[in-house]
């Protein structure tokens, strides 16, 4: 799971960068919505695994 929030976040890294190199404006803003939706969807895999582990610590 670790390798999976670390590829999301990569993934998030390399649209950002596409969107500063866009020139028309639109296309610019999906990628930084792209950006968005892969942080966030590593931030709620980083949140399933913490919950996983305190149920087992628990």
């Amino acid at each position: 799971m670790v390798k999976e929030t670390k590829f999301f976040r990569k993934q998030a890294d390399k649209a950002e960068r596409m969107s500063r190199s866009a020139s028309d404006v639109e296309i610019a803003q999906n990628f930084q919505n792209m950006a968005r939706a892969y942080r966030a969807q590593a931030d709620v895999m980083k949140a399933k695994r913490k919950a996983e582990k305190k149920r087992r610590d628990a």
